[in-house]
């Protein structure tokens, strides 16, 4: 067993990973996980970089974690950051003061990388399942942007596209700085324009329709996936390989979209970081679904930070 430490920084949330990976039985064994939303991509699409008081969250977040990591004795630490600081213009602040913090350097990854760690993350496990049919499509739908990986045994194709929850939430549904609360029919066809034409893009790289199974990653789909089992709190193991139909999908997208912030906030599942970006989310994963006549999709609790750790170990 190898003690590693991940790392995982998008664009709403940034997640820790402590676990003994052994490559040779591929047995990943947490020790801790956690998430703290922290809003890193705050206004990042307007204003081009990141926002003093993102990057104070974000730090504060990191000097947990660094503190956990020291308790635990991690032998290696890899620190990922996705979509919001590979656009930032000021992104040497925020790697600067990971370093100061963690001691490691940030790594900005391509969507390629992000897409290859999310696909190994998410599937490692379900090798030898013969309920689930290869090719897999794995989806993982962040804050920023949503990354696409066609594979079976191996990627056959990945792609990133800009559609992410917080990306998709502060370019349509704010205005004068406050989240239109229920949105109104025409910002939801500029959010479904938006997902349209970059899942044209995501399809000039990847053959989405060519997948047997749909994995959904990341706290949009887990979140919905909650809402479906009707859990009275977030329940990590209830969620992980869940299987939601299309049909629930699209009540929860509809039911979300309609509902003011008190009424989503009420959710006991709902993580209070996620009321006001849930509903474009929850859009994201229906486009996709009805873009490639998805039956259902089979939720993973485990991603990219998954494969992190893998590459660590």
């Amino acid at each position: 067993m190898t003690r590693v430490a991940a790392i995982d920084c998008g664009t709403n949330s940034i997640r820790l990973l402590v676990a003994d990976a052994d490559p040779a039985t591929g047995e990943l064994v947490d020790l801790d996980r956690r998430m703290t939303i922290v809003r890193l991509g705050q206004g990042v699409d307007r204003t081009g970089r990141l926002a003093p008081e993102a990057l104070e969250r974000t730090f504060a977040a990191c000097r947990e974690y660094a503190a956990i990591i020291k308790e635990h004795g991690a032998e290696r630490t890899r620190f990922v950051a996705t979509s919001a600081s590979r656009d930032a213009e000021n992104r040497e602040d925020f790697v600067r003061g990971v370093l100061d913090i963690l001691g490691v350097e940030p790594e900005v990854i391509s969507g390629d990388q992000e897409a290859e760690f999310s696909f190994t993350g998410a599937t490692r496990e379900l090798t030898g399942r013969d309920d689930l049919a290869k090719p897999y499509l794995v989806v993982d739908i962040g804050g920023g942007s949503t990354e696409f990986v066609v594979g079976d045994d191996r990627v056959r194709g990945a792609r990133s596209v800009d559609i992410g929850c917080v990306r998709m939430t502060e370019r349509h549904l704010v205005r004068d700085g406050v989240v239109t609360d229920p949105p109104a029919p025409e910002q939801i066809r500029a959010i479904r324009a938006d997902i349209e034409a970059a899942l044209d893009l995501a399809e000039q790289a990847v053959p989405l329709r060519e997948a047997h199974t749909l994995v959904g990653l990341a706290g949009s789909v887990t979140t919905i996936s909650a809402i479906a089992l009707g859990l009275p709190e977030y329940d990590s193991a209830a969620i992980h390989h869940s299987r939601v139909s299309y049909d629930r999908v699209r009540e929860i997208t509809e039911s979300l979209l309609s509902a003011t912030h008190a009424e989503r906030a009420a959710i006991p599942s709902m993580h209070p970081g996620r009321v006001d970006v849930i509903g474009a989310g929850a859009l994201v994963l229906l486009s996709i679904m009805e873009r490639i006549g998805a039956s259902e999709v089979v939720v993973s609790e485990h991603d990219i930070l998954d494969g992190i750790a893998w590459s660590v170990a």
